[in-house]
């Protein structure tokens, strides 16, 4: 169903494990096996860390819609004020980065998105609004309408690029789409993004990722979701010590992207409620935990392999990253992702993935996406991450921001010439 894998012929780092970006289950058996029988492997949590996570955040996706419904249908009221609103967004003759709750004013259905926004930061970290006429406008008034819409859920949004037909910009909107077939060279493919192959479970950069279908594969393609409070649990009653190994700095491949090599930084991130309240608050803050990472910055990618000037990671990080995506998978829910549906989940407790998928002439699986952030409802930012989240929000002007109509690979997915690598992230 998938396109075949990209053999890009490089050195990998001296002393990196065998692990690939496609999780090997056998592989990571023997790796768990050997490591029981060969290490001293720690018995205990990180200092201050819980045992366990007690919060909606908290689900096993085979039950889950017993007690949660996700999908929000538009209603008719709701499809005609959102025409209304586009409507009078054109009316203004303004550029898209003027998108605001203002310029698309909805002023009804307001009220449920901004329900919506408090559902992903304190409720279950998901919801699917359902039901827009994708078919009845043209590329530019469905983007319109997507950056409308979102501007009531989370109304800053995050840079997903800084360059547009090589000029600087703030790129804030991405096409997810196979480009295997439209590229002159497949190996400028850093990224599963621009593929029909399988992706696997991760995270993006930002607060919350918003996803809008523009069009359905022919065969497969499924979104799945799953709770990283969960596979928090699980890991932490069965394995606390790969929870100290999530806990320690690793090192991310940043491919040369602005002339970083690699960056060094945990991929778990433990606000305890105490340590989070704010002098002189009467209220403490909720307790977060966050696990923030890309699987590919520590094995490499198609056109993107991992750098080998750079550490390796460890052979406790690899399993890490192996039951990080298996018991992901384990606990996950599958969405049935339709064409005009917006998919929002909450980056910080949520991961995401999707099946391996095959297009044909008439049904092509054609995502957009978005990085948004909510002021009135964002958790606080882990301190070891504001640089990340100032370069993806940090400086974003209206008269600057780009979406574009198009499909193009990000510069910083995009595979270089071995030793002149370019780009990272997700």
């Amino acid at each position: 169903m998938a396109t075949a894998a990209v053999q890009v012929s490089v050195p990998a780092p001296v002393g990196q494990p065998d692990i690939g970006y496609a999780p090997d289950h056998d592989k990571y058996l023997a790796r768990v096996k050997r490591r029981r029988e060969n290490e001293q492997l720690e018995l205990s949590l990180p200092p201050g860390f819980p045992q366990r996570l007690d919060s909606d955040l908290v689900w096993d996706g085979k039950t889950l819609a017993e007690t949660y419904d996700w999908n929000y249908r538009l209603t008719k009221e709701d499809i005609q004020e959102i025409e209304g609103a586009l409507r009078h967004f054109k009316s203004l003759n303004k550029p898209l980065g003027y998108i605001t709750q203002e310029t698309f004013p909805l002023p009804r259905l307001h009220h449920t998105l901004r329900s919506l926004s408090h559902e992903l930061h304190h409720g279950h970290g998901f919801k699917v609004l359902r039901g827009l006429p994708v078919t009845s406008h043209t590329r530019e008034e469905n983007i319109i309408i997507y950056a409308g819409i979102s501007s009531h859920v989370a109304p800053i949004r995050g840079r997903q690029d800084n360059q547009y037909k090589g000029q600087p910009a703030d790129v804030v909107l991405a096409h997810i789409k196979d480009l295997t077939t439209t590229v002159s060279d497949v190996s400028k493919i850093g990224a599963p993004a621009y593929t029909t192959e399988k992706q696997v479970f991760h995270t993006d950069a930002g607060d919350i990722v918003a996803l809008f279908c523009l069009g359905e594969a022919a065969e497969g393609g499924q979104s799945y979701l799953s709770s990283s409070w969960k596979v928090y649990n699980e890991l932490a009653a069965t394995r606390p010590d790969l929870i100290r190994t999530l806990a320690e700095p690793w090192v991310a491949d940043e491919f040369g992207k602005e002339g970083r090599k690699f960056s060094v930084r945990p991929l778990l991130h433990y606000q305890p409620p105490a340590a989070a309240a704010a002098a002189g608050a009467s209220a403490e803050k909720p307790e977060r935990l966050i696990i923030q990472y890309a699987r590919r910055t520590f094995t490499g990618y198609w056109g993107l392999p991992r750098s080998a000037d750079i550490p390796p990671i460890t052979e406790a990080q690899a399993e890490a990253l192996d039951a990080l995506h298996f018991t992901a998978e384990k606990y996950a829910v599958a969405l049935d992702f339709r064409q005009g549906d917006i998919q929002f989940v909450n980056n910080l407790s949520i991961f995401h993935s999707r099946a391996g998928f095959r297009d044909d002439g008439e049904k092509q699986r054609h995502l957009v996406r978005l990085w948004l952030r909510d002021p009135e409802n964002a958790w606080e930012t882990p301190e070891v991450l504001k640089e990340r989240w100032e370069r993806v929000y940090g400086g974003v002007s209206p008269e600057r921001e780009v979406f574009p109509l198009e499909p193009q690979i990000r510069s910083a997915s995009k595979g270089e010439s071995v030793g002149t690598q370019g780009g990272g992230g997700y």
